[in-house]
Parts: structure tokens; sequence; C-alpha cells
């Protein structure tokens, strides 16, 4: 059985950080790159970030470039995304994804998916 289990999230000051973890479970971690997506009230989910298989190729969105890390430990089975200098909106619940494509910014690009840890920033 296929399992993501995000956890880290919580409620920050601006300018705080945090470190969300996601781990994985059920599959062949090594073989599937890594996201993080999120989705705020009201909005889409979108892409954060994203790392190939061996941790090699990363990519993130212009939104969180510079702020955020995208890791991964295939030892642990576990996807992070350090996340500094948050802002308020940032706020959102962030979703780790699995798929088979590097690179993949798409919803559609990734089979798997978690059940969210909220992150809420106040100004």
């Amino acid at each position: 059985q296929v399992q993501l289990v995000e956890s880290g999230g919580g409620l920050v000051q601006a300018g705080d950080s945090l470190r969300l973890s996601c781990s994985a479970s059920g599959f062949t971690f090594s073989d599937y790159a890594m996201a993080w997506f999120r989705q705020a009230p009201g909005k889409e989910r979108e892409f954060v970030a994203t790392i190939s298989r061996t941790g090699g190729g990363i990519y993130y969105a212009d939104s969180v470039k510079g702020r955020f890390t995208i890791s991964r430990d295939n030892a642990k089975n576990t996807v992070y995304l350090q996340m500094n200098d948050l802002k308020p909106e940032d706020t959102a619940v962030y979703y780790c994804a699995a798929g088979p494509t590097s690179w993949g910014t798409r919803r559609y690009e990734y089979d798997y998916w978690g059940q969210g840890t909220q992150v809420t920033v106040s100004s």
C-alpha cells in the first residue's frame, strides 16, 4: 500500500522557518521523482519544488526560489522542504507527491499524493 505522510507544518510568524518532511512507503522511493505542491484557500494547487530520483536535479517555482530548499534521503525514503523567510502568502496546505517523470511541475505528472500538512504564516 502506497503511503506518503507529510509532517512539520504549523503556525509561524513572517520571517520564520519550517522544515517539512514526507515519509514514503509502499513503492521503490528511489525510482521516483518527488515534489512539493501547495494549495491556499480558494486557489488551485500549485507547484512548489521538485527533485529528481538521485537528488541531482532540482527545480523551484519562482515564488519560492532562494527561500525554499528541497532535498531527499533515499536511505530513509524521505523528502524534505526547508522553508526560510516565510511570508503570509506561503500559507497553504503543503502536499508531497511522487512521480516517474523528473522535473514535472504539473499535477498529472505525479502518481501518488500525501494528505497534506497545514502551514500558516502570520504577518
